[in-house]
């Protein structure tokens, strides 16, 4: 019979919590978000991603904190613990706390301030065009508070990208520290 001892241990919940990180976070932003960008009309694309952002950022600033809370001991007898104290481990400051910071700081910017100030860009967008009987997509030319809202858009867009894609890269940088840990 197995021993099912490991169960007891950190180490699974750790590595089921960072694949699940990362496979989220390629997924939504190298296939999920493209394919629906592609397959929908920029209505529909627009409901679908202000419904799934805030449970994506959520998931996205979650599971940091629970690959630090199950942070597993060195097998190896190097006095380093479990947890977040292995996670504050001196020797452990740009390999393992650096990057599980940088994830969870840009995730929580993404979910608490970039994420709803997007949305309510888009919420005043969808004003104005109403009041300017024309889509923000339509040809130019566009009103004075169309081409505001716009450049607005696109800049709280770009940040949240940029946010999104350096929780990817720490993500791996993080993956690499991991593997370096299998003997």
């Amino acid at each position: 019979m197995s021993d099912v001892s490991i169960f007891k241990t950190a180490a699974p919940y750790h590595i089921i919590s960072y694949g699940t990180l990362l496979g989220t976070e390629f997924f939504q932003t190298f296939v999920g978000g493209i394919v629906s960008y592609k397959a929908l009309a920029r209505p529909q694309f627009s409901q679908l991603q202000q419904k799934l952002f805030p449970v994506y950022f959520g998931i996205q600033t979650t599971l940091p904190v629970v690959v630090a809370l199950t942070y597993p001991a060195s097998k190896l007898g190097l006095g380093i613990s479990s947890g977040f104290h292995g996670v504050f481990a001196d020797v452990n400051r740009w390999s393992v706390l650096i990057p599980i910071a940088t994830i969870f700081v840009t995730s929580l910017a993404n979910m608490a301030l970039v994420g709803p100030a997007t949305t309510k860009i888009m919420r005043e967008r969808k004003h104005q065009e109403t009041r300017d009987g024309k889509k923000y997509y339509d040809p130019a030319p566009h009103s004075e508070e169309m081409q505001r809202l716009n450049k607005s858009f696109g800049s709280m867009h770009g940040i949240s990208s940029l946010l999104n894609l350096t929780g990817f890269i720490a993500t791996l940088w993080y993956g690499v520290s991991l593997a370096a840990r299998i003997q």
